[in-house]
């Protein structure tokens, strides 16, 4: 396995945003709290306050994004972090295939949610990014969008370590472009904040420690987290008023950093998810053969050096792809966030780290759930030179 550095880097220890600098004319650095080794060593001066305004690409499918955000309450166990909280509570945002020009145009985050992103990285007002302009990143998600007809394949999305379900919102919208509904679950108490149904927006409770914290136990937590969503939004309309969009027999599940972790916990803890996705996280626990028999993909960074062990472990359907270039936020929405902020872009553009993995996340599970053969997962492609096939 890999130093507990790397594995720290794979978890999402960095900051959210890695927006405690200010990119005025002070030009300060990260917050020493960074890990030093996933910061990129960059400072930025302005003659005048940034002014930061996000976007995030629009999708290439054939379908708006409709999006919904939803509360759900899992009676049957108490809050693993705040018992005191009573049961499970998760806000989940729902992405869907919808007609185009319905709806409104969703914003990124609350106000609270993004209070909290910018409160726990201690943002300095000189950066110019506010909770309104964070919060209202251009997502190209519609709230109140008409659904399309028909019935889809349901894909459930984790986040990395620290970071609210947002961060994987041009993935959501990419995906329901191409017909799937998407669930970006929020993992309350796991993050800078999920605002709940009451109103309030959750602190992370875990984010600071404790030492020693048991990555292994925070997976398969988030499995359970999951497997109660899947609950909820396969049992008629109990969990969703558009439930009827879901083909609850082909469900997929995928993750960013410790959500690729997540995603490969819920494949071995319910049998209904066929397929997952493990986008640069390493595996906790690490995987005994036998234990998930059915697709795989692992996308990653070319420093990702832990992968042998679980992917000798795998059975079924499976590719391992490296992006040259790619660091690890590159499959989120960070990097391109941090580069709108006034950040220098790492040597993977952002715009491409998003590209390629919206693009072979989108054909793999096309692939496992839809049964549409992608020639892209056939080997390396010369329109993504980028990307490496390391095995399968």
């Amino acid at each position: 396995m890999n130093t507990t550095s790397n594995r720290k880097r794979r978890l999402g220890t960095v900051a959210i945003l890695g927006l405690a600098v200010s990119v005025a004319a002070t030009g300060t650095g990260f917050a020493a709290t960074t890990p030093p080794s996933t910061v990129r060593a960059t400072t930025v001066a302005a003659a005048a306050p940034w002014s930061f305004q996000g976007a995030l690409p629009a999708p290439a499918g054939p379908y708006a994004a409709g999006e919904e955000v939803i509360h759900l309450t899992d009676a049957s166990r108490p809050d693993p972090w705040v018992p005191s909280a009573g049961p499970r509570q998760l806000t989940v945002t729902m992405v869907y295939p919808a007609v185009p020009g319905t709806g409104t145009p969703a914003p990124y985050m609350t106000l609270g949610e993004a209070a909290g992103v910018l409160q726990r990285q201690k943002t300095p007002a000189s950066s110019g990014i506010t909770p309104e302009s964070l919060a209202g990143v251009t997502t190209h998600a519609f709230d109140g969008a008409r659904p399309q007809h028909g019935t889809y394949p349901l894909v459930v999305l984790s986040p990395a370590y620290e970071n609210p379900r947002m961060m994987l919102t041009s993935l959501a919208t990419e995906l329901a472009s191409h017909g799937y509904v998407v669930a970006l679950v929020g993992h309350t108490y796991e993050d800078s904040g999920e605002t709940l149904a009451n109103g309030q927006t959750s602190p992370c409770v875990i984010c600071d420690g404790p030492a020693g914290l048991d990555f292994d136990s925070v997976a398969a937590g988030r499995a359970l987290d999951e497997s109660f969503v899947i609950d909820r939004l396969t049992h008629g309309n109990s969990g969703w008023r558009l439930a009827h969009l879901i083909d609850k027999h082909e469900i997929g599940t995928a993750g960013h950093s410790l959500g690729g972790a997540a995603a490969a916990a819920t494949m071995i803890a319910d049998q209904r998810v066929r397929a997952g996705v493990n986008m640069d996280g390493s595996f906790h626990p690490d995987l005994v053969p036998g234990q998930i028999d059915r697709p795989f993909l692992m996308l990653g960074t070319a420093a990702n050096t832990d992968w042998e062990h679980p992917w000798a472990a795998l059975g079924g359907y499976k590719k391992w792809l490296t992006v040259a270039g790619a660091d690890h936020f590159s499959f989120s929405d960070l990097d391109l966030l941090l580069v709108e902020a006034g950040f220098p872009a790492p040597p993977l553009s952002p715009a491409r780290g998003v590209a390629i993995t919206r693009e072979y996340v989108t054909a793999f599970f096309d692939q496992a759930l839809k049964g549409i053969h992608s020639p892209l997962l056939d080997g390396p492609s010369p329109n993504n030179p980028e990307v490496l096939f390391q095995h399968g």
